[in-house]
């Protein structure tokens, strides 16, 4: 357990495995890379796919969390609905997200463009919507690697690139002492 104060939640859309039908194969996967990034976080929330989603999601949101992960429900099917539950809660969207997951996706499964998933900022909690396959967990996170430090920071009102500028400038000076 880390004592970074970070707190994050992980949600499975999985009608399956919210029955006992199904092992939950990415939830455990995205615990473990918060918890690798310093996120405090609990067992994922299993719950059955569409209203439950939403339900299991403002939960989430009302203890705060940095992040919130949801994994499936973001296809095709008359029960994905991940993506509708979470667009209610968004304040600020951030599509690139989603569209660089699908784009890592489509390289190597060509149906990875299908997802429908929703990524942005419901208050000051980043919320990403990752497929249900293992494959796309990895894509996903293999994205979120990229930029999940930045938008936080940004979303908390600092601006990463002052502070490595700022931190760049004292080295310079600090060297010409």
């Amino acid at each position: 357990m880390n004592r970074s104060g970070r707190h994050a939640v992980v949600i499975v859309a999985s009608t399956s495995a919210a029955a006992g039908e199904a092992d939950d194969t990415t939830g455990p996967v995205l615990r473990a890379w918060l918890d690798d990034r310093e996120f405090e976080t609990s067992a994922p929330v299993v719950v059955s796919d569409g209203a439950a989603v939403g339900a299991a999601l403002r939960d989430a949101l009302d203890a705060q969390p940095a992040v919130v992960l949801t994994t499936g429900g973001t296809g095709v099917s008359p029960s994905d609905r991940t993506p509708e539950e979470t667009e209610r809660l968004i304040d600020i969207h951030l599509p690139g997200i989603i569209e660089e997951l699908r784009r890592v996706g489509a390289q190597h499964v060509p149906t990875a463009i299908l997802t429908r998933g929703v990524a942005g900022f419901a208050g000051r909690t980043l919320v990403v919507n990752l497929p249900g396959s293992p494959g796309g967990v990895r894509d996903g996170l293999a994205v979120l690697d990229t930029v999940l430090e930045h938008a936080l920071q940004q979303r908390a009102g600092v601006n990463p690139r002052d502070h490595h500028a700022h931190g760049a400038r004292t080295r310079q000076s600090d060297s010409r002492t």
